[in-house]
């Protein structure tokens, strides 16, 4: 009777009807009101997130919990919904992700609390319908619809300079997505059907291949973001509330890497391969020049925030580099694993470091590094917290933030060794940007007699960090669970990626 029901629905659904709930409660009680109510509809999501870990069958690589009805008939959309091992892991860290961050925000939104719990709510089930969307226009709406509350929750609560991050937030994303737009709508009205399955199986010419390539290369880049189309990421992670930057970080940044596994990749193969060496370039850059960058920061917003495109560059290296690998097939396997990895610990360790920045600054009000020093002192628990998370940004084995790092390296190196060589740097430049901003926040002389005197973290606070905590750690000691449940849909994805459609076309 259970498995019955529409899991993915409801998964969506429920966290969007919840948002809009929590607006209309009684006036004199309002924040009461969208307090309880959202903790409760984020329960409830992460119950069903549960729900669908626990019917989920490894072993397949077919969508599986599929819902299907006609959307809109007379072009042949369809209200589409599925999993597989790539989608269900990512649909799991924005379950988690949305209630710790509707935890952290009942102590640290001062105005407007409803309007930012019903963003973070609605926000949630919009990012659960792009990753179980299998149909291509109801993804382009789930992937557009999701930009407007991310909008408002950086235009609202976010910094001094927020309608400019806002807005430069907005015309990067929106602008890039337009090109994927165009590019699904050829393939659909080509192909008679809009379902993702179908378009993977379609014979393109080469040159069709590379122009939907670079439509699709527009928008996901952008939103992971890559080098050159990053410089928007920065302003956005530093004007936005801790949640919004979390939610940013944790989850927004993997769709570019979704998009690539569930579009580019198997769609395009050959537009792909003709590309490869400049997406490969691009994330070396990322990997090497950006780790420069963030060693460069004072603010540490931002130094975490080029510290995401660095490792995210792990992401795309690990995509693209199995263009390299013909004939290898466990070097392929690996680096797709290690970039699906990456972007779940990335999730956790970057949503981690987020949430302790905004620790400080509740109680600082300052994300000045020169304005800290000696927290160590009056905030134990969260400097050995702290400690953890910047080991695990780090790389540090034995926490989430080696595995996926570790495995894309190795399998680059039987590409090519000098790609692995400049991946490798962040091994060094990862450690000096995470712990030299370690050493100057948490030991020496307190800028201040306010630093000297801070509480050390409550019970939120610590349920949030501590939870993220194990996390990581379970995650870097024993990655297998994950792995085994997207090994099917990587070894889908490697055999659509390197057959070519071209159909005896040119």
């Amino acid at each position: 009777m259970l498995e019955q029901l529409p899991i993915l629905s409801l998964l969506i659904w429920l966290p969007i009807l919840g948002g809009f709930l929590v607006l209309f409660g009684p006036g004199d009680k309002l924040l009461v009101w969208s307090q309880r109510i959202s903790i409760v509809i984020s329960v409830l999501t992460l119950l069903l997130t549960g729900w669908l870990l626990w019917v989920y069958q490894n072993g397949s690589a077919e969508y599986q919990l599929v819902e299907q009805a006609d959307w809109i008939p007379s072009f042949n959309i369809q209200y589409a919904l599925g999993v597989d091992g790539i989608a269900v892991p990512l649909i799991a860290l924005t379950g988690l992700i949305n209630l710790l961050v509707v935890v952290g925000a009942i102590g640290s939104v001062k105005f407007r609390r409803a309007q930012y719990f019903s963003a973070a709510l609605m926000m949630t089930g919009l990012m659960n319908g792009v990753f179980a969307a299998t149909d291509a226009i109801l993804f382009y709406v789930f992937w557009e619809a999701m930009l407007i509350p991310m909008f408002l929750m950086i235009g609202v609560w976010g910094g001094p300079n927020r309608i400019y991050a806002t807005i430069k937030f907005f015309l990067y994303t929106f602008f890039g997505s337009i090109f994927m737009l165009v590019a699904l709508i050829y393939m659909g009205r080509e192909l008679g059907s809009f379902a993702i399955s179908d378009m993977q199986q379609m014979s393109l010419s080469l040159s069709e291949q590379k122009w939907i390539f670079v439509a699709f290369l527009a928008a996901f880049a952008v939103k992971i973001p890559m080098v050159p189309v990053h410089t928007w990421l920065p302003d956005a992670h530093v004007e936005a509330p801790t949640g919004g930057s979390v939610i940013l970080a944790a989850i927004m940044l993997k769709m570019g890497g979704y998009g690539f596994l569930r579009f580019s990749l198997p769609i395009t193969p050959d537009g792909a391969d003709a590309f490869s060496w400049w997406l490969i370039l691009f994330s070396l850059i990322a990997i090497a020049y950006i780790g420069f960058v963030a060693l460069a920061q004072q603010d540490m917003k931002k130094l975490i925030a080029y510290s995401s495109i660095a490792h995210m560059g792990f992401v795309t290296l690990g995509i693209f580099v199995i263009l390299m690998l013909a004939g290898a097939a466990k070097a392929q396997s690996m680096a797709l694993q290690g970039a699906m990895v990456q972007m779940i610990s990335h999730g956790l360790i970057s949503g981690a470091l987020f949430f302790s920045i905004g620790v400080l600054y509740d109680r600082v009000h300052s994300r000045e590094i020169s304005d800290y020093g000696g927290v160590v002192n009056s905030m134990p628990v969260f400097a050995s917290l702290l400690m953890l998370f910047v080991m695990a940004n780090a790389g540090l084995p034995g926490t989430s933030g080696f595995i996926g790092e570790f495995f894309v390296i190795l399998s680059s190196f039987q590409a090519d060794w000098r790609i692995a060589l400049v991946a490798g740097t962040t091994l060094v430049l990862g450690a000096a940007y995470s712990l030299w901003m370690y050493k100057r926040v948490i030991f020496g002389k307190a800028a201040s007699d306010k630093i000297s005197r801070l509480e050390d973290i409550n019970g939120r606070e610590k349920f949030i960090l501590m939870t993220l905590a194990l996390l990581i750690l379970a995650l870097g000691l024993y990655p297998q669970p994950l792995i085994e449940m997207m090994q099917p849909s990587i070894e889908n994805i490697i055999q659509l990626a390197t057959s070519s459609k071209l159909g005896g076309q040119g």
